[in-house]
């Protein structure tokens, strides 16, 4: 069995083929899919889809490119829908300082909000952290929560154990499979493999062969066979290993 943990199934090119796709994940043993929002509207549409597909948990919350749409309503809404029993954690949220589509302190002030929402809540929260990874881990320490994830990690060794040792996981995703992804394939040979976990992050970054087209979540298996190569070990260890790691984490039976 696998897990994906971190798949935008609510977004709107899944939208004339769900059924299929997640039909397609099964088949390809892939048995939980965790799907992830990004503002108000997609967190109720996926709170909607775990409703329809038993296969499927969700993560509620707000983007740090939408951070500047937030208001006091926007936490009251969010909170409400954190309520529903097939929401497993907080997310995605954090910093985006590559696009920079909200300001950065807004970012910082609405990441560390959600962040104490997730506390409130007893939720984990997941960890967007595109070129802002060092005020990502600031803020976690600042701000005391120590579950979560760290998802589709970009950083070196010692940024990962330090979020290692903050008590979080790290997540990996298809670049793992490109072939100029060096620094990535040797820090995912480094990782603890109780802290790993795996995920697709479709639409986006397809694993090798799939690069360039859409992402989905019967693709988790080439990114499961390349972190197995990489460390010397059966596909059924990664495998189990990040399903045990995904099952604690979100509270999984």
């Amino acid at each position: 069995m696998l897990i994906d943990t971190h798949i935008h199934l609510a977004d709107k090119c899944y939208d004339k083929d769900r059924d299929t796709v997640i039909a397609r994940a099964r088949e390809e043993g892939v048995d939980y899919l965790i799907i992830v929002a990004s503002d108000l509207e997609s967190s109720k549409k996926c709170v909607k889809l775990t409703k329809e597909f038993k296969s499927l948990y969700t993560i509620v919350g707000i983007h740090p490119h939408e951070a500047k749409t937030v208001d006091k309503d926007t936490y009251c809404r969010l909170k409400e829908l954190a309520k529903n029993e097939k929401v497993v954690a907080i997310g995605e949220i954090g910093l985006d300082y590559h696009y920079n589509h909200s300001p950065k302190e807004v970012q910082r002030e609405v990441f560390r909000d959600q962040i104490r929402l997730a506390k409130e809540l007893r939720l984990p929260i997941i960890i967007h952290h595109r070129e802002a990874l060092p005020d990502a881990i600031k803020i976690v320490k600042e701000e005391k929560i120590r579950e979560g994830v760290f998802h589709c990690f970009s950083g070196c060794l010692k940024e990962a154990e330090e979020v290692i040792s903050l008590g979080f996981y790290v997540s990996i995703a298809g670049p793992v499979t490109f072939k100029n992804a060096k620094r990535l394939q040797e820090l995912v040979k480094e990782l603890p493999l109780d802290k790993l976990l795996m995920e697709t992050d479709g639409p986006y970054l397809s694993p090798h062969p799939f690069r360039g087209k859409r992402n989905e979540p019967a693709h988790l298996k080439y990114i499961a066979e390349k972190i197995a190569e990489l460390r010397d070990l059966k596909f059924n260890e990664i495998a189990y290993a990040t399903t045990e790691n995904a099952k604690k984490l979100f509270r999984l039976e």
